[in-house]
């Protein structure tokens, strides 16, 4: 591993922000007093994720207050994933740290991120230590969700890690080098590789409000990263295939006998409903798995910008 225990890199900070206004008026001071000791280079970029409160607002006078502040206002609501590849391909530190702006992740650890960066480390991810503040449903479906996508493939995704962590400038290049439009973004820290180190950490309590990302919105995100990062659902409909034909054909065989070496006729209508019924219900769900793959497909190929700014304030580490 490389040392850079003598380096004092310029730091980056993402913040994507959906109606968080009064959560950004006391959290961007606190990142800032953090981040300033650390490094004499600093920038903070929050992304405007299309909110309806007073985020506009609220940053353009933390713009006019802080210079290291940028406020990127994306033209509507995008999403959490592009919302994060905006502020990566905005960032232009040495080292970029990832936050949510509900104040869940504690702003004291980054000096002990960054230390850990000194001694070598590319990536420096946060792993949850609970989920008390969720429901048992939402645990035992992350659980699955987990399981499920790391089945079978040689890229493990860290069960319990999220967005908050600190990556090196080549982690950051190797991230905007991706051109995938349905972006999964925990898949693609772990797909990019670099050396890695976990440190454990316990989410706050909310600051303000109440979180825009629930259940529906964990499940669309579950859904992107199974179908971005795991061909099980496909394996799975071969296996399904696979052990039906042979039940077909054995069943077919049974009753071939019966009626030739016992004489039994064997009253097929109910037989054949049921089968029937089965067999198209099998067929849709493999119809369904394979139009969610087709429709990415679709979305890639049409080359659309993840992302569109239509604000900037601010120029953070820009001019220097």
């Amino acid at each position: 591993m490389i040392s850079r225990s003598n380096r004092s890199p310029s730091l980056s900070c993402v913040i994507p922000a959906y109606n968080e206004a009064r959560n950004l008026v006391t959290f961007v001071p606190q990142i800032l007093a953090t981040l300033r000791p650390l490094s004499p280079q600093v920038e903070l970029i929050v992304v405007d994720d299309g909110s309806r409160d007073d985020t506009t607002l609220v940053m353009q006078g933390l713009c006019a207050a802080h210079p290291e502040v940028v406020y990127l206002k994306l033209s509507r609501n995008f999403g959490k994933e592009p919302a994060l590849t905006c502020g990566i391909d905005a960032t232009r530190g040495e080292v970029v740290v990832l936050m949510d702006a509900d104040g869940q992740h504690p702003v004291s650890l980054v000096p002990e991120m960054l230390a850990k960066w000194r001694a070598g480390s590319d990536v420096v991810y946060a792993v949850r230590k609970t989920r008390d503040d969720q429901s048992g449903l939402q645990v035992s479906l992350t659980g699955l969700f987990y399981k499920l996508v790391n089945f079978g493939n040689r890229v493990k995704i860290p069960a319990n890690a999220g967005d908050f962590r600190l990556m090196d400038r080549k982690v950051v290049d190797a991230l905007k080098s991706l051109p995938e439009r349905n972006r999964f973004m925990k898949g693609l820290y772990a797909w990019v590789g670099f050396n890695s180190t976990a440190i454990d950490y316990q989410p706050l309590p909310r600051a303000d409000g109440k979180s825009n990302f629930g259940l529906r919105g964990s499940l669309s995100l579950a859904l992107t990263g199974i179908l971005a990062f795991s061909i099980a659902p496909l394996r799975a409909l071969t296996m399904v295939g696979l052990v039906l034909s042979a039940i077909a054909l054995g069943y077919g065989a049974w009753v071939v006998g019966e009626y030739f070496f016992s004489g039994i006729a064997v009253p097929g209508y109910a037989t054949i409903v049921v089968g029937m019924m089965f067999f198209s219900g099998i067929q849709l769900l493999s119809i369904g798995v394979l139009a969610e793959y087709v429709g990415r497909i679709y979305e890639e190929v049409k080359q659309r910008p993840p992302y569109l700014i239509s604000q900037r304030n601010g120029n953070g580490l820009a001019n220097l």
